[in-house]
């Protein structure tokens, strides 16, 4: 009985060792820093300013809230597994993510921290919205997450970056250009996606490593120090590649 008793009082001590030695104290219990979001999780939050318009309409009926808020904690789950950020310290220091849905122009952005979404896109939409929403939140906490070198690396690759993430979770829609389209690495979104998800083949994990290096810069020679050739000659072996 009196084993019984000790229970709640070592979980009681374990917490507060948590509380006042941080993550040191929970890999000498052998707990994993993932362990803490049941104590500290992630906040996220949606709201629709745009109900009573065609766009906020149609997000409540094909959409919703509550699917929404678990788009977002599944896309940053997948934006650390995609980083390889399996620890909390690997990570941006984010504590909670607000998506705001808009009456505005263009499709969506993120700043701060929070996605604004479009309700006029959301409106005009003809093809399958729920899939291709949840593919834009796939890309804008992206950028929630993602390094930029300091503001130092092109927007191309930023927004590269974001949607080789939405590539890899499979929300990548029929009108992306075929692997080998586009002018240039630095062109953006689906081009630069495309192209990075070539050097992810050519090295597993490259696209964790290109990230990890922007956390404190960005240099076109990260892909010289990760694949052993200049970003321009992978250029040209990726089109050379793909016949075109």
């Amino acid at each position: 009985m009196a084993h019984h008793n000790l229970v709640p009082i070592l979980s009681s001590l374990l917490l507060t060792l948590v509380t006042l030695q941080g993550t040191d104290a929970l890999h000498f219990f052998k707990i994993e820093p993932e362990a803490v979001t049941k104590i500290n999780p992630i906040h996220y939050e949606v709201t629709n300013n745009a109900t009573g318009t065609p766009g906020g309409t149609r997000f409540t009926d094909k959409i919703g809230i509550t699917y929404s808020k678990s788009i977002l904690q599944l896309a940053s789950e997948f934006n650390w597994r995609v980083f390889g950020q399996s620890k909390k310290s690997e990570r941006k220091n984010v504590e909670s993510i607000k998506m705001f849905l808009e009456t505005m122009d263009g499709v969506a952005y993120a700043s701060n921290d929070e996605i604004h979404v479009s309700a006029n896109y959301i409106a005009g939409y003809s093809g399958d919205v729920k899939r291709e929403v949840t593919g834009v939140l796939y890309h804008e906490v992206t950028h929630i997450w993602q390094w930029n070198g300091n503001g130092n690396a092109p927007g191309g690759l930023i927004e590269g970056i974001a949607d080789y993430v939405r590539l890899k979770a499979k929300y990548a829609p029929l009108h992306w250009v075929k692997p080998g389209g586009g002018d240039r690495w630095d062109q953006g979104y689906d081009v630069t996606a495309r192209f990075l998800d070539y050097c992810n083949s050519l090295r597993n994990g490259f696209v964790a490593d290109l990230n990890r290096k922007m956390k404190n810069g960005y240099s076109d020679n990260f892909f010289v120090e990760l694949l052993g050739k200049n970003v321009d000659h992978l250029w040209r072996d990726y089109k050379t590649k793909f016949g075109n």
